[in-house]
């Protein structure tokens, strides 16, 4: 995708963006075309995430899920179509404030609503139909939030009376634990989930123990 080109002094540097950038899928008036959905009321959560993400334009084999990839405008030229579409259609969920919380607490949250799709170490898991959910390790506490919000893909929306504000700051705060940059909650391990020993161990028993019991099998023929 060619970097759009805003000449200097542009009333309006998002609506300019928009038409080079976006309006060709999503209409002028992002009211949507049969190459792209309408983006009337569905929040700047969902524009800033699929922009920041990397998640537009959907290729053909993505129809219902698009691949996290480098994002095609600099945060700048995202920020001013963000603000362009929030002015056309101020609907929709907004982006979230998401602050620094208490990440013991994301963790009971994340295992209760996130662990299942994502993994309980954020690698990301296997769906149905061949699908899969991401790998979350990526992804900011502001797109953290934004996901949350907005269900993007195959993911349910969680509005405020399910998770609140205060939840997703604590989600979010342990989503960026599972980086590995804070070494208290990173249990280590191998590419199992990083959660620690437990993973590894029930592993280690799984294929260990029938092969001790055939040895032993084997042992006792012998012995007769």
């Amino acid at each position: 995708m060619p970097k759009p080109q805003v000449p200097q002094g542009t009333a309006d540097p998002g609506r300019s963006i928009y038409s080079q950038t976006c309006a060709g899928c999503h209409g002028p008036n992002a009211e949507g075309t049969d190459r792209g959905p309408s983006l009337a009321d569905v929040g700047s959560a969902s524009v800033d995430f699929q922009l920041s993400t990397g998640r537009m334009p959907l290729g053909p084999e993505e129809q219902y899920q698009a691949k996290h990839q480098e994002a095609k405008l600099s945060p700048a030229e995202i920020d001013a179509v963000v603000g362009y579409l929030a002015r056309l259609h101020p609907g929709g969920p907004r982006i979230p404030d998401v602050r620094p919380a208490d990440a013991q607490r994301g963790r009971e949250l994340y295992a209760q609503s996130c662990a299942a799709c994502h993994s309980p170490g954020g690698t990301g898991d296997a769906l149905t139909g061949g699908r899969s959910a991401p790998d979350l390790r990526r992804a900011t506490p502001t797109q953290v939030g934004e996901a949350i919000r907005v269900g993007p893909g195959l993911m349910p929306r969680f509005p405020p009376s399910v998770l609140s504000d205060d939840d997703i700051d604590d989600i979010a705060a342990y989503v960026d634990r599972l980086k590995g940059t804070h070494g208290d909650l990173d249990r280590g391990g191998l590419s199992l989930g990083r959660i620690g020993p437990l993973t590894e161990g029930l592993l280690a028993m799984l294929v260990g123990l029938p092969l001790l019991l055939l040895v032993s099998r084997r042992l006792g023929s012998r012995t007769k």
